[in-house]
């Protein structure tokens, strides 16, 4: 069993890679199965705890593999409990996941990329720049890891929804998102249910088609307004993708069953909080199954935008409703720690 020159990281990889890289080691091919049983149902952190893995087997492992898991470097509490944890990245950078605790629940906002490439004006990941794609590895770290630690170690995970909406536009980053997603849900993996994730995208076409196609998790669009010059003003992906698109492929679905399709909105003052954009979001989302999710602004550096008054707010989720949309407001959380709602720049506090 010849060493190689750079560990293999097994962390993201599939059943038939595991077996694979098992037969390569000189081991059968059901190792590989025992493999995914440790790293992704029980979640261990070191080849020596394998304990139905031959000693030799495990010394091939050390010598040739890395699990790939990485504690993070630093957390943040906020006062309502929200906890973000900071992970190491590439290149001396940082990113960021947000656990939010909800009485029974337990939600973890992932991140997919190393700042974002989307350039919203309103978002701290944007305006950081762009760095890099994470790999499979690196996203599910965050899962295993903050979901082991807030479990106290026990088999069972505590963690009950998975949202891709931290730093990073999902689509932008498919194909490992997609690696992770399907890591998630597999049998021989985590064995999630994908009503258990949401992805969120600004509508990156046709990426958003593969992940419809694909998957079968719940999907969440950025909007944040019904108007296409406001929208490429505030979103420049609006010009690549324009929302009209984006909702005219979304009408070839059916989210009326168990998929879940729901569309966010940031309410700016004076931008797209009054009574017009009101009507104009629900002539642009009528005839499609799905609610809206209206959020306040979280004010950022060099940013001049003011958040909506909780008047305005009220009055446009209650037009929703009275008109047929399920909207509701979201509470805010984690702001105090710089972990709300597009607060995420990869710096801690």
């Amino acid at each position: 069993m010849a060493v190689t020159e750079k560990p293999v990281v097994l962390l993201g990889m599939d059943l038939e890679e595991l077996k694979r890289l098992a037969i390569s080691g000189g081991m059968p091919a059901f190792t590989g199965k025992q493999l995914a049983e440790w790293i992704y149902k029980k979640r261990v952190t070191s080849f020596e705890k394998m304990n139905n893995i031959s000693k030799k087997n495990r010394e091939w492992l050390e010598a040739n593999c890395k699990i790939g898991r990485e504690n993070p470097s630093a957390r943040f509490k906020s006062a309502d409990g929200t906890v973000k944890y900071l992970f190491n990245a590439d290149k001396g950078k940082k990113i960021e996941a947000v656990m939010i605790p909800d009485r029974d629940r337990a939600t973890l906002c992932v991140s997919s990329q190393i700042g974002c490439r989307m350039n919203c004006y309103f978002c701290a990941t944007g305006r950081s720049g762009f760095s890099g794609n994470l790999t499979a590895a690196e996203i599910l770290n965050q899962i295993l890891t903050v979901g082991g630690e807030i479990n106290a170690g026990n088999d069972e995970e505590d963690l009950t929804n998975i949202v891709f909406m931290g730093m990073g536009e999902p689509l932008d980053n498919f194909k490992e998102v997609k690696r992770a997603i399907d890591v998630l849900t597999a049998s021989w993996g985590m064995a999630w249910s994908p009503k258990r994730i949401t992805v969120s995208t600004v509508g990156k076409l046709p990426q958003l088609k593969e992940l419809l196609d694909d998957t079968k998790v719940h999907v969440a669009v950025s909007l944040h307004t019904p108007n296409a010059s406001i929208r490429e003003q505030m979103m420049p992906a609006q010009k690549a993708f324009p929302i009209t698109s984006v909702i005219k492929m979304l009408k070839s679905y059916d989210f009326s069953h168990q998929r879940r399709l729901s569309f966010e909105y940031i309410m700016w003052k004076g931008v797209n909080d009054d009574i017009e954009h009101a009507k104009s979001l629900v002539s642009l989302i009528q005839g499609l199954d799905c609610r809206v999710n209206l959020i306040r602004f979280h004010r950022i550096p060099g940013v001049e935008l003011q958040p909506a008054t909780e008047e305005r707010m009220i009055m446009f989720r209650n037009f929703l409703n009275t008109h047929g949309i399920i909207a509701t407001i979201r509470a805010s959380r984690g702001e105090d720690i710089m972990a709300a709602c597009g607060m995420l720049a990869g710096k801690g506090c």
